[in-house]
Formats: structure tokens, sequence, C-alpha cells
């Protein structure tokens, strides 16, 4: 895969102190909660499928930083740090992990498919893809409604290849959606390259050919992702239908809990850990005396007491009780046209 082209080292602050210790806690908190999720996974507490987000988490970060909490979100299944920085807490997603009642969706869902009305999250997608036309009609319903909201619809490189992706920019274009597109290009589909994918390896490319606004963003970068969302978010608030961003970024762990990733180098696995975004905040953060080193150490023990929590809030819920294997299933609205 193309060599990260991004240079390496701290860079000058640009937002306030407050911004940055947002990003730096939020990032910091997915890291130590998939770091605690792959322990448990090992102790066999944790079954399944299981993708964790370790190397991505500045995307997160960025991502709701730069839009509403009115504004929906719907991802694939490597979804974790994107819930959790949405306002999921972790001690509803570790229980789910767990399988258990207290989970975000009872211990129904598991890893691949969080859910929450409340925060306007729209899942955690099991299905390659699928999540890409249920973005579009989630935009759909709210231009219908006359709403200025718009819906964040997030999806890997793999993804990408779905015919119903093509299906979907073209109705999102025609009827301008107010829907921004987010591929998270970590370079490999489970452990196929994206050169070995396309001829188009510059996967923002895809949106010119339908007139889409299209970029590439750097995603080991808060700052990087919080302009360019901001940015796209603006564009579609006023009207001008989707935009579409191919946020390069790298995974540190193979694609799911059973893949070893012995597809790529220990070269380019190291050239991005050199960029690792929670690092380089943390660098940033002391470098330009945002905050001290002091300020920085009590995250860090607020976040190990939080995930320490939440293992024990996931080890101590029930499960679910055998008499709901068929609630939550399917919701009768009360819509006239249906009775």
């Amino acid at each position: 895969m193309t060599k990260n082209p991004a240079k390496k080292g701290a860079k000058k602050a640009a937002y306030s102190k407050k911004t940055y210790l947002e990003w730096y806690e939020m990032m910091l908190r997915i890291r130590r909660f998939e770091e605690r999720t792959l322990m448990a996974y090992g102790q066999q507490k944790v079954r399944g499928f299981c993708h964790v987000y370790i190397g991505q988490e500045a995307i997160a970060a960025g991502l709701i930083s730069a839009i509403k909490p009115e504004d929906a979100i719907v991802t694939a299944y490597r979804q974790h740090g994107i819930a959790i920085s949405r306002g999921i807490t972790t001690k509803e997603a570790m229980a789910e992990l767990y399988g258990k009642s207290g989970g975000i969706v009872k211990g129904k869902g598991g890893s691949m498919h969080f859910f929450s009305k409340e925060k306007r999250f729209f899942g955690g997608n099991g299905i390659v893809g699928a999540q890409i036309p249920i973005g579009t009609g989630i935009a759909f319903a709210e231009k219908y409604r006359g709403t200025k909201n718009l819906c964040v619809t997030m999806f890997g490189d793999g993804a990408a290849r779905q015919g119903a992706l093509y299906e979907s920019f073209n109705m999102a274009m025609t009827w301008k959606l107010p829907v921004l597109y987010i591929v998270e290009n970590n370079g490999y589909a489970m452990g196929t390259s994206v050169e070995r994918t396309s001829n188009v390896s510059d996967m923002y490319k895809i949106g010119h050919a339908f007139d889409m606004p299209s970029e590439p963003v750097d995603g080991m970068s808060p700052e990087a992702v919080h302009e360019a969302l901001e940015k796209a978010a603006k564009h579609i608030r006023a009207g001008k239908g989707p935009y579409y961003l191919e946020i390069k970024t790298y995974r540190y762990k193979g694609h799911s809990v059973s893949d070893p990733a012995k597809y790529r180098t220990k070269t380019e696995l190291q050239d991005y850990k050199d960029r690792d975004p929670v690092k380089e905040t943390e660098k940033k953060i002391i470098d330009n005396k945002i905050a001290t080193k002091k300020e920085i150490d009590a995250i860090k023990a607020a976040i190990k007491q939080e995930i320490d929590e939440a293992v024990a809030f996931a080890e101590s819920s029930p499960y679910p009780d055998p008499s709901e294997l068929y609630t939550d299933n399917y919701i009768q609205e009360d819509y006239p046209f249906l009775t």
C-alpha cells in the first residue's frame, strides 16, 4: 500500500485547551476500552466476532466535535470507538460485548450491533456495506421532514466496492440528500490491500463520477478530521447535497481478533505507530504547554478507573432472561395507514 506521506512530529496547537483535552480524553478512552476488550476476549468473556478500533481513534474524536447531537450516525461493525464517542457509555458498551442485559441493546447485539435511538446512533451493521443505503435513507427522511440534520454514513475501504454505494451516491446527488459519506480507509479490506481491489486507489475520486464534492483527509490527526467534517457539514446544511471524505487511517491490530495480520510488513506498521494519534496529541499538549503533565496523568487515572468500572459492571450484570428472546425484534408504531 502507499506509504503515508504525512510528516512526523507534533505540530503547533491550533485549538483551545478544552478541545484538545476533549479529543485526547476521548481517544484515550477508546484505546483503553479496546485494549480491555482484547483482554476479555482472550479470557473468553467476550465471544463471537470482534473488531477493535485501535489506531483509528482520531476519526471518532474529530467527528464528534464537528457535528451536532441531532445528526445521525450509521457505521460498520468496527464501531465501538464511534459509539463511545457518540455518548454510549463504556459500561453499556462493555456489557454488550459480554452479552449481558446491561448492554446498550440488552446483550442481544454483541460487538457488531450497537444501537441507540437517543444518541442518534443507528449501528453497528454486520453486513458489509449495508449501512450505506441505510444512511442514505436516513438522510432522505431528514430532508423529507425539513430538518437541518445530516446523516454521517461511514464504511470501510472494502465496503466501498459494493454496488449499493454507487446506487446510493447516485440517489443522494440526484435528490441532494443531507448525507456525509465517509470511507475509513485503513488500507485493507480484511487482508486485501486497496491496491489489489481497484485501479482507483485514491478512494475519494469515486465521488467525482457523481460530481460529488470529495476530498482525502489525514485520519491520524483529530484536527484534520474536525476541519474536513466541519467544512463538509456546512456544505450539506446549506442544502447543497452530499459530501464524500476518504479518511486515511490505519488499524494497528488485525481485521478481527482472529487475524494475525501477516499480510503487512513490520516497517509499514511501525510507520503508522510513529504517528499514533493518542501519543501525538499528548505530545502536542505537553510541548505547547496546553496542559501540564499532572493534568494528563489525572486524565489517564480517571480513564483507567472508568474502564475498570465498566468491566466490573459487565461482569456483574445478569444475562438476558430467556423470556425476552422475541422482544425488541419488531416495533409497531401508531401509523394510521397501517390500521
